[in-house]
């Protein structure tokens, strides 16, 4: 007769082996009604489409699970050196379909959605995008996570779960109107809550020194509550984790008032403590010193640090005596997503200090072994520096130890250069000008051991220019890593019948080794295959104008080209410069309408900074002229103008695939590196740009001749700056510039408030940083060769209507 069971060999029974779903239609149906009855407790006479998404979801994330926790059993069972990816906005936007295509789903899926009566697009609609981001940074975090997850990287993201994300942008009588994003209002079927890891975060207080070392006492608490989500890689069983942190009170917050009988008032004041992750700061490439965005700050490293240490030691299990941080940097990389993390340096030294007790020297030699620094902004106005004052009161602890760290940075430096007062300003952590502040990309530069801007020119300013005594005194220490973006869903998922037809000409080994794609290079004369390529970009265009008609109630001619520009609204990204290029065509038209003119459908989206003005404004000049051309009937469908209202990723997904010319006209050396650029180029669009950011390696790789490369040079730039930059001179001497601006001046576009764009025009002439009518003239002339070339190509292939248009 058999022994019984233990208690612990009955447990073997509680595997994730044999309940993994089966990947079929059948399965995948049984999936979707289980969870629909069982999980949401509906049933199809009272469901919504709302309903049908979420049991989706579900369903597809049952089939994600169980290679969750086999990679994470994996992990721990292997101890790799894991990578942490700090950011304070991760841009993730929809999660189902992406799911679908990471798992090899996606066929599956959709036969199993078709064959229940229900519309696959439909659904995928339902989700709320997670706009946990503001643009370029927050979305090149999503897209390294999704990376490093098909790289098979032990990988970890870390941020903050906002309640409300990126503001919905409403365009009002041709104003931006901000809304709340209150993404999580129905619930996000993706994440998981891990109450069991809520962890404690410190704020003010004050220090105590004792024989024992330095005690930070009498501080407030908040407690940290993690959320999960699964990170999958494609097809390869991979699932990383995305850790965001959201802000809770604990219970005992407040007692005092408590006990002197405001109980209401205490439960109240607990909104306090949970407002650090309520809401994402809408601010890009804008420094906002408020003593909430630096909560925010500490809040995400000191949550993630403890979560870090906590593992790290868990790894260690088994060893006798105290854990060794000997071997920390070979186990831990913390990547710093530009400086908002950057209170994490002086945040690990506290740790190894005050409580793991390691003496200074072995803790410094730990933390700068372990950070690693990307710098994504050289605009002045980014750079994060925080008055020595808030810095006092709400982190006292932290403000001593980066002024030890500091001391022992300059200590070294007045070794090497005696006598340098001069230098040792620049480099110092603390700025005196102007009130004591702390230069956080300082901290972050003598913190790591690596510094990498995001494209090789923006790297170059850095050690050139912008951090060149660090440069000259560690060279080594600086890199570049210029930007990328993932296919999986800058092609895969969003432009399917480009990626079908690449695989069948070169195979599918592409998705996943973008160089793959220089196979292309041996179609380029092969007619057929070209012709299939075009009517790809055609059916997305005919898709993306019905779009737009059902949006905006504009009739879209979808054989015009399809000009587009979207990103961000800042003076920098020259916004100013297209609509510039804009009234100028619409001018040529109305003086010779019969003229032959290349029809074009010019696009611009983007968000600007809620207390922005500049930027405000010239989203209100470009839906002012918008709506002049529009109605115009003699231009008629020669050339329309699209403002896209509340520009996100999931429309992002809509308008790459369907676009002829991606605009990239920032001033040379102010982008650092953009990947908007990318997603296009990937899609098939060509790009009118500067040498600036990104634009200069996609030059290099393309070859320059297949792109619309025009204006000023970094260098040109510099000289300008050097000698000065006089807008009257160019204004006087262009008469279509002159012709431009004097309408926009003049109440031209807006008749009721003639002095309306009063503000734009004076900047442009009186402090215009980004030099728009320097470049003016080159990007008119760029813009013709872009007419001559969309022309040749549409009579070459013979896209359907087009002489109605042209002529």
């Amino acid at each position: 007769m058999a022994a019984p069971l233990t208690d612990q060999e009955k447990r073997k029974q509680i595997s994730i082996r044999g309940i993994v779903g089966v990947e079929n239609v059948a399965e995948l149906k049984k999936g979707f009604n289980r969870h629909l009855h069982f999980t949401l407790v509906k049933d199809r006479n009272v469901a919504t489409p709302r309903d049908y998404y979420f049991a989706l979801a579900h369903t597809v994330r049952d089939h994600l699970v169980g290679r969750w926790i086999r990679t994470q059993q994996f992990y721990y069972e292997t101890d790799p050196k894991r990578v942490y990816y700090l950011s304070l906005e991760f841009y993730m936007g929809r999660t189902l379909q992406n799911t679908m295509i990471n798992l090899g789903l996606q066929n599956a899926c959709d036969e199993a959605i078709y064959q229940l009566g229900l519309d696959m697009e439909d659904l995928e609609e339902m989700e709320e995008d997670a706009g946990l981001g503001n643009g370029g940074l927050g979305r090149l975090a999503a897209c390294f996570l999704d990376s490093m997850a098909t790289l098979g990287l032990a990988a970890y993201g870390y941020g903050i779960r906002y309640e409300y994300g990126i503001f919905n942008q409403k365009i009002k009588n041709g104003w931006q109107v901000e809304e709340a994003d209150d993404w999580l209002r129905h619930g996000n079927p993706w994440e998981k809550a891990r109450p069991e890891y809520m962890l404690p975060v410190h704020f003010y207080g004050r220090v105590e020194e004792s024989k024992e070392g330095a005690k930070w006492v009498d501080t407030q608490v908040v407690l940290a509550m993690p959320y999960d989500t699964p990170i999958p890689g494609y097809m390869n069983n991979t699932v990383n984790t995305m850790r965001l942190w959201s802000a809770r009170a604990p219970n005992d917050f407040n007692l005092m008032d408590f006990n002197v009988g405001d109980y209401i008032q205490a439960v109240l004041d607990r909104n306090l403590a949970e407002n650090i992750s309520r809401v994402l700061y809408p601010n890009d490439n804008f420094f906002e010193g408020k003593e909430l965005r630096l909560k925010q700050e500490y809040f995400v490293v000191a949550a993630t640090l403890q979560d870090i240490i906590r593992r790290f030691k868990n790894s260690k299990k088994g060893f006798s005596g105290p854990v060794s941080f000997d071997s920390f940097p070979e186990k831990v990389a913390i990547q710093l997503n530009d400086t908002h993390p950057a209170m994490a340096i002086p945040e690990l030294m506290r740790v190894f200090v005050d409580i793991e007790k390691l003496d200074w020297d072995t803790a410094w030699a730990i933390t700068k072994r372990t950070f690693a620094y990307t710098n994504h902004t050289v605009l002045p106005e980014a750079l994060e520096r925080w008055p020595i004052g808030l810095l006092e009161t709400l982190l006292p602890r932290h403000l001593q130890i980066i002024y030890r760290i500091n001391q022992g940075h300059l200590d070294e430096i007045s070794a090497l250069f005696p006598e340098d007062m001069d230098r040792m300003r620049r480099m110092s952590l603390i700025e005196e000008d102007g009130g004591k502040r702390v230069n956080m990309a300082h901290l972050c530069i003598v913190g790591s051991h690596a510094v990498n801007g995001v494209a090789e020119i923006h790297s170059n300013i850095i050690k050139t220019d912008v951090f060149r005594d660090f440069s000259e005194l560690e060279p080594e220490k600086f890199q570049n890593k210029t930007n990328g973006i993932t296919p999986r869903r800058w092609l895969l998922l969003c432009n399917p019948g480009l990626a079908e037809l690449i695989a069948e000409a070169i195979g599918e080994e592409y998705v996943k080794d973008l160089s793959q794609l220089q196979k292309l290079n041996e179609l380029v004369d092969d007619d057929t295959f070209i012709r299939d390529v075009s009517k790809v970009k055609q059916d997305n265009k005919e898709k993306f104008s019905q779009y737009l008609e059902k949006e905006y109630m504009v009739e879209i001619n979808p054989s015009s080209m399809f000009d587009v520009h979207v990103k961000r609204i800042h003076e920098y990204k020259r916004q100013l410069l297209n609509c510039l290029h804009i009234v100028t065509m619409y001018n040529r038209i109305r003086k010779n309408p019969k003229a032959h003119f290349v029809p074009r459908t010019v696009i611009i989206g983007g968000k600007a900074a809620p207390g922005y003005h500049m930027a405000k404004m010239i989203i209100k000049l470009i839906t002012a002229v918008g709506e002049v051309v529009n109605k115009d009937p003699v231009v008629g469908s020669k050339l329309k103008v699209i403002y896209l209202e509340n520009y996100r990723v999931s429309l992002a997904e809509k308008v790459i695939p369907a676009t002829d010319l991606s605009e990239q006209i920032s001033t040379a050396g102010t982008e650092a590196s953009g990947t908007g650029n990318m997603k296009f180029m990937l899609n098939g669009a060509l790009t009118i740009g500067t040498m600036d950011g990104a634009n200069v390696e996609m030059a290099e790789e393309a070859g320059e001749e297949n792109m619309f490369i025009f204006g000023m040079r970094v260098e040109d730039v510099a000289e300008m700056d050097a000698q000065g930059y006089d807008a009257m001179t160019y204004y006087q001497k262009i008469p279509e510039l002159k012709q431009a601006i004097d309408q926009i001046n003049s109440g031209f576009f807006c008749p009721k408030q003639p002095e309306l764009f009063k503000d734009v025009t004076n900047m442009l002439f009186n402090h215009d940083r980004f030099k728009v009518f320097a470049d003016y003239e080159d990007y008119i002339k760029c813009q013709e060769k872009v007419n001559e070339l969309y022309q040749v190509i549409i009579i070459i292939l013979h896209v359907p209507l087009v002489n109605d248009y042209i002529r």
